[in-house]
C-alpha cells in the first residue's frame, strides 16, 4: 500500500512539474513577441516623434508634415463617442444591478451585452454605415463617434453591474431603513462604494476605443486637412497609420510609426493613472 502511495506522490509530482514547465514556456513565448513588437515600436516611433508632429497637418507624398488634424480629429471622434456611450452604459448597468436583478430581462441583456462586447469591431462599423452613412451619404465625425459609442457601452454595462453588485446590500437596507428611496440611495451610497470601479472600466474602455480603425474606415473615413467639422469625413490617427503604413512613401511610413507609438503613450498613460489614483487604497 505504501508503495502504491508513494508511486501516485511521484506521478503527481511529474505531472505538476510538466505544467508548471509548459506554463512558464508559454509565458516566455507570449512575452518574447509582446517585446519584439514594443521593440520595433519604441526603435521606429520615438525617431519619428518631432514638434512638426503636433503643429502641421498630414502632408502630401514627399513632402514635410506632422499629424496634427488627426490627433484632433482622434480626440473629437473619441471624446464624443466617450460623452454618448458612458450615461447609457452607466445607466444600463444600474438598471441591471440595481432594478432587474435576476429577472428573465436582465438576463437576456446581459447575454446580449456579452455577446456586443466579443463582437469584431468591424461589424459595428458596418452596422453604422449601413444605418447612418448610407442614409445620410457621406462620412462623418458623427458616425465614428456613433461607432465607438457602441463598442464602449457593453464595457460600461458589464463593469457597472459588476460593481454594483460587488456593494454589500447591508448599505442599501441601511439607508432603505432610514427612509431613503432607492434613487437616492443608488446615487449616494452604491455610486460612492463604486466609484473607483466604473471609472476604472469607463478609463479602460475609453484606451480600448481610441486606437480602433475598422469602424472609423466605414464611418469617419479621413481628411487631409484640419476640419473641426464632426458633419463631414474627420482625421484620426488609426486611419492615417493604416494607409500611410501600407504606403511606398518613407516619409508616410515615418508618421505611421509616430501615429502608432501616440497611440501606445496614450494607452499606456490612461492605463498607469487608472491603477495608481483609481484603484482603492489599502490602509
Amino acid at each position: 500500500m505504501r508503495n502504491l502511495q508513494n508511486s501516485r506522490f511521484y506521478w503527481r509530482k511529474c505531472c505538476n512539474k510538466v505544467m508548471l514547465g509548459l506554463a512558464h514556456i508559454a509565458v516566455i513565448f507570449g512575452l518574447f513577441w509582446l517585446c519584439w513588437i514594443l521593440f520595433s515600436l519604441i526603435s521606429r516611433g520615438i525617431p519619428a516623434l518631432s514638434l512638426d508632429l503636433f503643429v502641421q497637418e498630414t502632408p502630401a507624398p514627399n513632402e514635410q508634415g506632422g499629424l496634427m488634424n488627426a490627433i484632433v480629429g482622434s480626440f473629437l471622434v473619441v471624446g464624443t463617442g466617450t460623452l454618448i456611450g458612458t450615461p447609457i452604459g452607466v445607466l444600463a448597468g444600474t438598471y441591471l444591478a440595481e432594478y432587474g436583478h435576476y429577472s428573465r430581462f436582465a438576463k437576456v441583456t446581459r447575454f446580449l451585452n456579452d455577446i456586443l462586447l466579443s463582437a469584431p469591431s468591424i461589424v459595428i462599423g458596418l452596422f453604422v454605415y449601413t444605418l447612418y452613412v448610407s442614409k445620410v451619404g457621406h462620412f462623418s465625425g458623427w458616425a465614428g463617434s456613433l461607432a465607438l459609442a457602441l463598442l464602449l457601452i457593453p464595457i460600461v454595462v458589464r463593469t457597472t453591474d459588476s460593481m454594483l453588485n460587488l456593494v454589500p446590500n447591508n448599505l442599501r437596507e441601511a439607508a432603505i431603513a432610514l427612509g431613503c428611496p432607492q434613487w437616492r440611495v443608488i446615487v449616494m451610497i452604491c455610486y460612492r462604494a463604486a466609484k473607483s470601479g466604473i471609472l476604472t472600466g469607463i478609463l479602460l474602455a475609453v484606451a480600448r476605443i481610441a486606437g480602433e480603425t475598422a469602424p472609423l474606415l466605414f464611418t469617419a473615413l479621413n481628411n487631409q486637412f484640419m476640419s473641426w467639422d464632426m458633419n463631414g469625413p474627420m482625421a484620426n490617427l488609426p486611419v492615417v497609420i493604416y494607409q500611410y503604413a501600407a504606403s511606398p512613401f518613407t516619409d508616410w511610413n515615418n508618421l505611421a510609426w509616430a501615429g502608432a507609438i501616440l497611440i501606445t503613450l496614450f494607452v499606456l498613460c490612461v492605463n498607469i493613472l487608472t491603477r495608481i489614483f483609481l484603484q482603492p487604497k489599502q490602509k
